[in-house]
């Protein structure tokens, strides 16, 4: 039980050291980042809980969500990456230390799984009143039955707002081209079709 405590010690202490990272960092580029490094720790005190399909729900839905927020804070705020590169070397160590750490926390979390295979909440099955199933199966069930209307809900609300964030930040630029549909929709085939008599030898 040594091991898997450790893990849990060293997963809080870096979720929280990125998490004061993230609101303390002057660059946003940085603070995504830290963000980013934030919610990987998250997952692997899930993972830690036997919550294996939270942890991967925040490292894939969460983690790509940050993407796709760092690339709307760089259409927002216009952010010079020229001068944000100059100082690449200087944060190289800083970077190289941030990922051996994530290195040796996913060497933990294997070596704490592969350690407490036999019994340990990593691995649980549910109590015998849920089928015998696992947790990720028992959430997927509920998901899909009792609150299958609420899911959806979720989903709609989700993307309403992924909407409207494009929306905010899409920008008219003069002399472009856009494409017409009810125009296209309501032409005539006069307007559209134009039937020219060939002379064999003479092109167009």
């Amino acid at each position: 039980m040594i091991l898997p405590a450790l893990c849990f010690y060293m997963f809080s202490a870096v979720a929280i050291a990125a998490g004061v990272m993230v609101i303390s960092a002057r660059n946003p580029v940085h603070s995504v980042l830290f963000l980013i490094l934030a919610f990987l720790n998250a997952a692997g005190l899930f993972v830690l809980m036997g919550a294996e399909f939270l942890a991967m729900i925040l490292a894939i839905v969460y983690v790509g969500a940050v993407a796709v927020l760092f690339m709307f804070v760089v259409m927002m705020l216009d952010i010079d990456f020229t001068q944000a590169r100059e100082g690449f070397l200087q944060y190289l160590p800083i970077g190289g230390a941030i990922g051996v750490a994530l290195l040796v926390e996913l060497g933990f979390l294997v070596a704490a799984r592969s350690v407490t295979e036999t019994g340990d909440p990593l691995t649980a099955k549910l109590p015998d009143g849920t089928g015998g199933v696992t947790n990720t199966e028992a959430l997927g069930q509920i998901l899909y039955t009792k609150y299958f209307y609420l899911f959806q809900a979720a989903g709609i609300i989700l993307l309403i707002a992924m909407v409207g964030a494009i929306v905010l930040t899409l920008r008219q630029r003069e002399g472009v081209r856009r494409q017409k549909i009810a125009s296209q929709v309501a032409r005539r085939r006069d307007e559209a079709v134009e039937i020219r008599n060939v002379t064999p030898g003479t092109g167009i």
